[in-house]
């Protein structure tokens, strides 16, 4: 397993464009997520231990951040070939089973992936009210043991955020597998 850090971010650009199907059955695009509040767009899949690491971690994210009314979004964009449990059906079954606490979408072709520059799972981008990139980086200071975890950075970026305020440009880089690309 190569681990793969993400790059320091674009801050400032725009969050992509898309419309993809999601694990609930329904399709999805960027105005079903855009409410003038923060939005989390979170690169994940089920077969990389970085992911698996810090799965409950997403799920109460995900929740949490629902109070604030903040739209979380998973997305997988690994090619199933070699690993199966990141293919539509066994990610739709883990997300019910989990009772995945966000909207989980299946990116088949890797366009939107390309697009966001997504390059490891997990790979967290949270944009502002304006759906402009402010944090990239990772979930918090302990992504092996949830334990440890004295600051959740991920979190506290989008607190910011809700208060109208910046984002420092200080960030610690998320860290995972490589995106398996076709």
């Amino acid at each position: 397993m190569a681990t793969t850090f993400t790059p320091f971010p674009d801050l400032g650009n725009a969050v992509p464009e898309f419309k993809l199907p999601a694990v609930d059955g329904k399709t999805y695009s960027l105005k079903d997520f855009s409410n003038g509040k923060p939005l989390v767009v979170m690169f994940i899949c089920a077969h990389c231990p970085y992911v698996q690491a810090v799965e409950e971690r997403l799920i109460a994210l995900g929740a949490d951040l629902k109070k604030d009314g903040v739209n979380v979004v998973g997305i997988c964009s690994n090619d199933p070939k070699d690993h199966p449990e990141d293919s539509f059906e066994a990610l739709a079954k883990r997300w019910k089973e989990k009772n995945y606490s966000f909207t989980y979408l299946v990116d088949e072709t890797q366009d939107v992936a390309k697009a966001f520059g997504a390059v490891c799972t997990p790979d967290f981008f949270v944009y502002d009210g304006a759906l402009k990139l402010s944090y990239r980086g990772r979930l918090d200071n302990s992504w092996k043991d949830a334990s440890k975890v004295t600051e959740r950075e991920l979190y506290n970026a989008v607190q910011t955020l809700l208060k109208n305020q910046k984002v420092s440009e200080e960030q610690t880089a998320s860290m995972g597998c490589s995106i398996k690309w076709k």
